[in-house]
């Protein structure tokens, strides 16, 4: 594999783990925010919170669906990729 073959994919992989990172920091906030809201909707004795709740996890849905499927099928697309890689550089080394 040539240098920049490499270094485009380093790229990518970092790019790729980014985003992913980046959704699983917007759940952890979603869920430790959202159990505030309920516990001071409770405490209100009114059921607020799940507005707010519905909402966001609309936008947390998409923000999944855009980083796990649309990057290649939550890794499925990944190593079917990778698989042929291997084979096509199998076929190109005789030994």
């Amino acid at each position: 594999m040539q240098a920049t073959e490499t270094q485009d994919l380093e790229r990518l992989a970092r790019k790729r783990a980014g985003a992913k990172m980046g959704w699983y920091i917007h759940a952890t906030v979603f869920i430790a925010v959202n159990v505030m809201l309920f516990m001071l909707s409770a405490m209100s004795g009114r059921n607020w919170a799940v507005f707010p709740f519905f909402g966001w996890g609309l936008g947390l849905a998409i923000h999944g669906l855009a980083v796990f499927f649309a990057t290649g099928g939550a890794g499925l697309h990944e190593s079917l990729v990778q698989r042929e890689r291997n084979r096509l550089q199998l076929q190109r080394d005789p030994w």
